[in-house]
C-alpha cells in the first residue's frame, strides 16, 4: 500500500510539473540583474527584455539589485522558487571570481543554478597610460618582467574580473605586479588615465574612448579574434597568453531545478529575441558579441570558468583581504 502510495504521488507529481511546463509561462516573469542600474550588464539585459516578452507572450520586468559584486542577487536567485519566472543575469563575477575567491558566498555555482542561455560576451582589454614605455606586448613583458614588483595595475575591487584575469595573466607570462584595488572600474580606470596608476585590464566598452583619444594604449585583447575597432592590437592567444584570452559574459540563469521544457522554451525564445535587428545592434553597440548558445554549452562555460578562477586563486594564493 505504502509503495503503491508513494508510486501514485510520484506520478501526480510528475503530471503537475508537466501541466506546469505546458502551461509556461501564463504570468510576468522576472529577470534580476545583479549589478545597478546603466552598466553594461544592465544595458544587455534591458536591450532584450521586451522583446523577449513578446515572444513569450508576458511581461519581462528587469529588477536591479546590486551589491556584493553581484554575490547579493544572485544569492537571492539561487533560493528562488525553480518554476522559470524568477530569472537572473550570470556574470563571470557571479559564477566564477567571486565564489572562487570569496569563502562566504552561499552558493555553488555550478550546481545551484539552471543555466538557460549565454546571451553575449564583451572583450576585455590591457591598457597601460601612453607614458608606459612599451607600445607592443613584447615590450610590456619585457619591462614589467625587468622590474619585478615595481608595477602596479589597477582593479574595479578585489575578486573582479579585472582582478582575476590580471592575475591568470601574471601566472601565464610570470609577471610580478602589485594590484591596487579600488571601489569599481570607474574611479580605477580615471586613475589610469591620469597617469597615477600605470595600466588596467579592463572591459572594452569603458575604456575604448580612451583608446580612440589616445588617452589609454591598448597592448592586448582578449577576444576570439582581432577587432575590427582595434585591428593592430593582438589577442592574448597571438602574444603567447591563451588561456587569458577570456571575455566577460552575460547569461540568463535560473535557480537549480527548472524543469527542462521550460528551460528550452526560454532558450528559444531568448534564441528569437537576439535575432531581431534592433536588439542586435543595441547589445553589438556596447562591444558585445551575441553568443545565443544551449543550455548544456553554457553551463560548460560556467563549469570551465570557475575551474580556471579556482586555479588562479590557488596559485597566486590570493585572498578577499
Amino acid at each position: 500500500m505504502a509503495a503503491a502510495a508513494a508510486l501514485t504521488l510520484g506520478l501526480t507529481t510528475a503530471g503537475s510539473a508537466l501541466a506546469q511546463a505546458n502551461n509556461f509561462p501564463n504570468k510576468p516573469i522576472r529577470i534580476l540583474v545583479p549589478f545597478a542600474a546603466g552598466g553594461t550588464t544592465d544595458i544587455i539585459t534591458r536591450a532584450v527584455s521586451d522583446t523577449l516578452g513578446k515572444e513569450l507572450g508576458v511581461a519581462v520586468v528587469v529588477d536591479n539589485k546590486g551589491g556584493g559584486g553581484g554575490v547579493i542577487g544572485a544569492t537571492e536567485n539561487a533560493r528562488a522558487n525553480p518554476d522559470g519566472y524568477s530569472l537572473s543575469i550570470a556574470t563571470v563575477s557571479t559564477v566564477a571570481t567571486a565564489p572562487a575567491i570569496n569563502p562566504n558566498v552561499k552558493y555553488n555555482p555550478v550546481a545551484d543554478f539552471t543555466p538557460i542561455i549565454n546571451i553575449a560576451a564583451t572583450p576585455n582589454v590591457l591598457v597601460v597610460n601612453p607614458s608606459f614605455p612599451a607600445k607592443s606586448y613584447a615590450e610590456f613583458a619585457k619591462e614589467v618582467g625587468s622590474k619585478p614588483g615595481q608595477y602596479s595595475y589597477a582593479s574595479s575591487g578585489t575578486g573582479s574580473i579585472q582582478h582575476m584575469l590580471m592575475e591568470l595573466v601574471k601566472t601565464l607570462a610570470k609577471l610580478d605586479m602589485q594590484h591596487i584595488p579600488y571601489r569599481g572600474a570607474g574611479p580605477a580606470l580615471n586613475d589610469v588615465v591620469a597617469g597615477q596608476v600605470p595600466m588596467q585590464l579592463d572591459n572594452l566598452p569603458s575604456s575604448m574612448a580612451y583608446i580612440k583619444s589616445n588617452r589609454l594604449r591598448a597592448i592586448a585583447v582578449a577576444a576570439p579574434e582581432r577587432l575590427k575597432a582595434l585591428p593592430d592590437v593582438p589577442t592574448f592567444k597571438e602574444v603567447g597568453l591563451e588561456p587569458a584570452n577570456r571575455m566577460a559574459f552575460y547569461g540568463l540563469v535560473g535557480p537549480k531545478g527548472m524543469p527542462a521544457e521550460v528551460v528550452q522554451k526560454l532558450n528559444a525564445a531568448m534564441k528569437k529575441a537576439l535575432q531581431d535587428p534592433a536588439v542586435r545592434k543595441r547589445i553589438e553597440d556596447t562591444g558585445s558579441f551575441i553568443v545565443a548558445n544551449t543550455p548544456e554549452e553554457f553551463a560548460q562555460q560556467i563549469k570551465d570558468e570557475f575551474a580556471v578562477y579556482k586555479d588562479v586563486v590557488v596559485q597566486q594564493n590570493l585572498k578577499l583581504n
